[in-house]
């Protein structure tokens, strides 16, 4: 696997600064193994068990189920005063080729096809072996969930893999998401579920597979009729006394609810501050707990789900492209790498430390905004500073920013500018504001958006070249008409119409702007959260530079480096791998795998 520890400007060279980072981390593993064998009496016992999981988001919880099926005594160390983390926050979307629900729905999905088209999607970033491993335990991993929790799931039906063009990917989607769950089984326990991203409508109940079609509610019928379906589903469960959990509410609170039934205590307000090793082998976590340190021993392993290091500038600063922002992510505030500096203290080897789950954000006054329909919607085009285009605006979010950054240094793209006219803001929802609506005034007051009447005074407003902005303007609306994009190929990927309006043609992803008022929202590499960590095998063991495991040691979900490599295979890429390795790892340390 490719390096996480190179040089941000050269993947695969390692800089001097790294390399002796990497060395210190080897070097401080033997003393920290001494110092916390020789301090282990001094902490604050606080029990023993089988397995003790570092987190409470999708990997962290569904290791912790499988753990408990496997007739293990298992605990959740949570940092955060709420569970779910990065998931409860998210659409959870979960791609797992070949599960029992996407082939209960006909969903033409083999083995062969899967293993095809994840080897053409992540290259030789990951090895074969883990590849293999994510494909053949996943479908296992999604059936124990549902065994032993309340969840049940969907086909995004139409939600195409990101690269549908390649072997073995398909246009229809491989792509999945919580069924409707009503809160009440966990009873006083959903007070401490970690909110949502974005909060859907009062009185609705929205799936992410809604989002497409509530931004053409004003334009088009289904999207009108899938409205009217979202309400309609608030009323039924309002008349049934129902607290109606979806997308990573629905998946948090169920993994909890599975937990609960068997007897898993989540312990939250308990933040892992290191791991304890003795002999060589990982037995314990060392937290805060009641304001005080303590240990919780482990038999048989820690199994690390503690997240990423999205909100960790300095980890940022050390690995990570510039300019690159803790306040441009919508991770989990509590993500900032505890769970994977801990494995470095011990020597683990780190990959991917450079990548993250890339979007295009808008940052907003209160959050930041990452962008989906919004910047595939037809009407809208993505200017650098020069005030030209620079990708296909419908990419694979991921890809966006990677170009952003990837022509920065030449060709200044950190902002970049969506640049939208009045018919696209009188027909589509922006966010949460429905078409012909003001937009706030602080999103104005905060640089994040401007307007003017004409394409020369936008350029003023937002720094680029007037005339620029203008030949930009006018070769894109040549090509919208021509309904064929040339110069990036927006439209020729099946992916590419997902958040598109069937009713433009000849290309649903393109339209010609030519109402004013103008708008300008700034776009920022965003993310979901970072994608690099430990080095994991096939196994989830935790491994060092020299390949050799760190016995005792697991890691899942963004604490570990991604089994996606530098791409993104479809919407779920985190989360389905994140309980794919959760349930790998806690299968391994039962002996079961």
């Amino acid at each position: 696997m490719t390096s996480g520890t190179h040089s941000t400007g050269t993947p695969g060279s390692p800089s001097r600064r790294r390399l002796l980072a990497g060395a210190a981390g080897a070097g401080l593993a033997v003393a920290a193994g001494v110092q916390q064998g020789a301090h282990a009496a001094d902490l604050r016992p606080l029990g023993t068990y089988d397995v003790v999981v570092i987190g409470s988001g999708a990997a962290g919880m569904t290791a912790a189920l499988t753990a408990a099926r496997q007739g293990l005594s298992c605990v959740v160390l949570e940092k955060a005063p709420t569970f779910g983390g990065s998931a409860a926050r998210s659409g959870a979307g979960i791609w797992i080729p070949n599960n029992s629900v996407i082939l209960a729905a006909g969903v033409p999905d083999t083995p062969a096809k899967a293993a095809a088209y994840l080897a053409a999607v992540v290259g030789r970033d990951v090895p074969a072996d883990r590849q293999r491993a994510f494909l053949t335990h996943g479908p296992a991993a999604l059936s124990l969930v549902m065994a032993h929790s309340p969840l049940r799931f969907r086909w995004m039906e139409g939600y195409s893999d990101y690269y549908p063009e390649l072997p073995g990917g398909l246009p229809n989607g491989r792509s999945i998401e919580p069924d409707q769950l009503d809160g009440r089984v966990l009873g006083a326990e959903l007070a401490r579920l970690n909110p949502p991203y974005m909060d859907v409508p009062a009185g609705t109940v929205v799936f992410s597979a809604d989002f497409k079609w509530l931004a053409l509610a004003a334009v088009n019928a289904r999207g009108a009729a899938v409205a009217a379906q979202c309400l309609a589903r608030g009323a039924k469960a309002a008349a049934l006394g129902q607290k109606p959990l979806t997308m990573g509410q629905a998946l948090a609170a169920g993994l909890r609810a599975g937990l609960a039934s068997a007897g898993v205590p989540v312990w939250l307000n308990t933040p892992l501050t290191d791991l304890h090793i003795e002999n060589g082998t990982v037995t314990g976590a060392v937290v805060t707990r009641d304001g005080d340190p303590g240990l919780v021993r482990a038999r048989r392993g820690v199994i690390v789900g503690s997240g990423g290091f999205e909100h960790n500038a300095a980890m940022r600063e050390r690995f990570q492209r510039q300019p690159v922002g803790t306040d441009w992510t919508v991770g989990a505030k509590e993500n900032t790498g505890d769970g994977i500096r801990a494995g470095e203290r011990l020597g683990a080897a780190l990959d991917l430390m450079d990548d993250a789950w890339w979007g295009p954000a808008i940052p907003l006054p209160d959050q930041p905004y990452f962008c989906l329909a919004e910047r595939t919607l037809p009407g809208g085009l993505l200017v650098n500073a020069s005030g030209r285009r620079f990708v296909n605006e419908a990419a694979p979010y991921s890809d966006v920013v990677h170009t952003m950054y990837d022509v920065h240094d030449t060709d200044p793209a950190i902002p970049s500018w969506l640049i939208v006219d009045q018919n696209y803001r009188n027909r589509y929802l922006f966010r949460d504001i429905a078409p012909t609506l003001p937009l706030p005034a602080e999103w104005y007051d905060s640089g994040a958006v401007h307007k003017a009447w004409t394409l020369d005074a936008l350029a003023a407003s937002i720094g680029v070249p007037p005339a620029a902005l203008r030949t930009t303007v006018d070769r894109f609306n040549t090509l919208a008409l021509r309904g064929e994009d040339s110069d990036h190929h927006r439209g020729d990927s099946a992916y590419d119409h997902y958040y598109t309006d069937p009713s433009v043609l000849p290309n649903s992803c393109l339209a010609p702007l030519w109402l004013p008022p103008y708008h300008a929202f700034r776009v920022v590499p965003g993310d979901l959260g970072t994608k690099g960590g430990l080095r994991t095998d096939a196994r989830a063991r935790v491994l060092r530079e020299d390949g050799s495991v760190i016995p005792g040691l697991y890691a899942a979900g963004n604490a570990s480096a991604a089994v996606m490599g530098r791409s993104y295979a479809g919407a779920g890429s985190t989360i389905g791998p994140a309980m794919t390795f959760g349930y790998v790892a806690a299968r391994d340390a039962a002996g079961a795998l």
